[in-house]
């Protein structure tokens, strides 16, 4: 995979809920298709923490259930760097044990939060494109 393809309304959610958990990381997962996003499941962060983040095990459990119920795949998993770049830590590079989804960190640094993905195979980081796909619907 050398890029994923998000729905701006699901990119939209998830900068809106790394906004909502300012000052600490926020974390979740996006499910889907290949390397096309179709959905957001936004986990807890049991470190509540404004440097670290561990999903909630029990709702990661249920949401990796969940999305092979429902025919899908884990396409990316993301988290929100409150006060630094959007670039995988060396805590992020050392705890990326998904090697076939991409990686997602959304910076609140400055006035507009900036995203990137990654993927981060046995420590090596490799930036990919994002496409953010406007809806054809009317507002």
């Amino acid at each position: 995979m050398q890029d994923i393809t998000i729905p701006g309304h699901i990119f939209d959610d998830m900068i809106a809920y790394c906004r909502e958990g300012y000052p600490n990381e926020v974390c979740g997962i996006l499910g889907g298709r290949g390397n096309s996003v179709s959905g957001i499941w936004k986990m807890r962060n049991v470190e509540a923490s404004p440097v670290s983040f561990l999903m909630d095990p029990k709702q990661q459990f249920q949401t990796m259930k969940s999305l092979r119920n429902e025919g899908l795949s884990m396409v990316a998993l993301f988290h929100s760097h409150p006060d630094s770049a959007a670039y995988p830590s060396t805590r992020d590079v050392a705890l990326a044990f998904y090697d076939d989804a991409a990686h997602i960190i959304v910076s609140l640094v400055g006035e507009e939060p900036q995203a990137r993905a990654f993927f981060i195979i046995n420590g090596t980081v490799e930036e990919i494109k994002m496409n953010i796909v406007l809806s054809d619907r009317a507002a």
